[in-house]
């Protein structure tokens, strides 16, 4: 299965993400981890485009074939990227489940960008205006919304095995 965690950034979808894979034993794969990874080589002259993203659908294909669940966790703004990951699926021949993670709290959410500590080596941190400024396409498919202004970290990971179980 591949589990697509996408959202804006602060809504908690590393957190999630990270606890999720550790309870099922599954594949986490973070596209900040391999954007920052790829501006860190000699041989980068930027920019990213979607670089990163691509590094990430082949790993998550590669793993997905081998029979591991992989949880895909980036901000997943655009229509054409959303669609790439559902590909991924598609060509292992396995299942996805799109999940978005929203706050709806806007204050939560800024607080939550204004005092995350830096998690990965050299990544550039995200202002609470790159949130409000980020370009982020509207869902145009059914996918599973989750609040976490509302839902903890452990009652959203209970909330995703629960649909799992049930795919």
């Amino acid at each position: 299965m591949l589990v697509i965690l996408s959202g804006l950034p602060g809504v908690g979808k590393s957190t999630v993400a990270r606890e999720l894979a550790r309870q099922i034993g599954a594949v986490h794969v973070r596209i900040d981890s391999i954007e920052q990874a790829i501006m860190d080589s000699e041989n980068f002259s930027g920019p990213m485009n979607d670089g990163g993203y691509r590094v990430g659908y082949a790993v998550a294909l590669d793993n997905l074939r081998v029979g591991r669940t992989v949880i895909a966790d980036s901000v997943n703004p655009l229509g054409v990227t959303r669609d790439a990951w559902i590909d991924v699926a598609r060509q292992a021949g396995v299942g996805a489940l799109e999940i978005e993670l929203v706050c709806t709290d806007a204050g939560e959410h800024r607080r939550r960008i204004e005092t995350r500590p830096a998690d990965t080596p050299g990544l550039k941190r995200v202002t609470w205006q790159d949130v409000l400024s980020r370009d982020y396409e509207r869902w145009t498919r059914e996918h599973i919304v989750v609040n976490t202004a509302v839902n903890d970290v452990e009652q959203t990971v209970t909330m995703i095995q629960k649909t799992l179980a049930n795919k």
